[in-house]
């Protein structure tokens, strides 16, 4: 029987369902792998904003992820929202414990709807000691020019050899908030552009998390890093499209499953 390749996401759980460890959890059924979870914090929000962060401790942290580790093993990791200083030393022990697994790390630092995610304490410890343990690197503009203190003008190019130089890998800085909608790929030679659908119309709430887990979940399955960013963006292009408005009151989640879809062919 053949193997069926196994994912860790180390995030936030998001009450609404549409970003964080349960769009990471759908992202991984739709690209064909198991999907793992240690939660690092529980958010009360929705599609309009986030009511509510509570940290999960340190030590639990920990004991989530060893004993999915123990029993099923892990073929990548994808690491999202961590919060604070104390968050990120739980989750460097974990990254410990992976060996040379594939990591994908989201430097997730604000939600859809503005809330700040990260504070400053907690970025200088991402930047100093999770940012190097990454296979991929995956921030958006926003967040690479929070990550390097770069101003708007920069370019795309610019930009992704600035991030590379805090230590990944490799990084694909995509391209959701600007005008050309072009993600960058780059791991020290030539830059990458990769190119996929545009859905203006789409809802994008949870696109990121929804790349980056794509990302990790073609790593776990052999794909190299190029080729899994490849992929990645067209199953986020597609979540986008399909994205489901008419959920709440704001920024619709992204619809990677197809629910809509089905609904639509299911007999009621």
């Amino acid at each position: 029987m053949a193997r069926i390749p196994a994912v860790l996401s180390i995030a936030g759980s998001d009450s609404g369902a549409g970003a964080g460890i349960q769009a990471d959890l759908k992202a991984f059924a739709r690209c064909g792998v198991y999907g793992m979870t240690a939660i690092t914090a529980i958010t009360a929000q929705n599609t309009v904003g986030v009511d509510a962060i509570e940290a999960v401790s340190p030590a639990m942290i920990i004991a989530q992820a060893r004993a999915v580790l123990a029993d099923i093993g892990v073929d990548a990791v994808k690491v999202g929202m961590l919060g604070d200083p104390a968050t990120v030393d739980a989750v460097v022990e974990v990254l410990e414990l992976v060996g040379e697994t594939p990591i994908v790390i989201d430097p997730v630092m604000v939600a859809e709807g503005g809330a700040t995610l990260l504070n400053e304490e907690a970025r200088r410890a991402l930047i100093e000691r999770i940012l190097p343990l990454a296979t991929v690197l995956t921030p958006n503009l926003l967040e690479a020019r929070e990550l390097v203190g770069a101003k708007e003008g920069r370019s795309q190019e610019e930009l992704v050899r600035d991030v590379l130089a805090l230590g990944p890998r490799a990084v694909v800085l995509t391209g959701g908030h600007s005008e050309a909608i072009i993600d960058v790929f780059f791991d020290g030679g030539e830059p990458v552009a990769i190119e996929g659908e545009r859905h203006p119309d789409g809802a994008s709430h949870g696109s990121g998390c929804t790349h980056s887990a794509a990302l990790a979940a073609f790593l776990a399955r052999g794909e190299t890093p190029l080729g899994a960013a490849r992929k990645a963006r067209e199953v986020a292009s597609q979540a986008v499209g399909a994205g489901l408005r008419q959920i709440g009151a704001g920024a619709g989640p992204v619809d990677v499953c197809g629910l809509l879809a089905a609904a639509r062919t299911t007999p009621g």
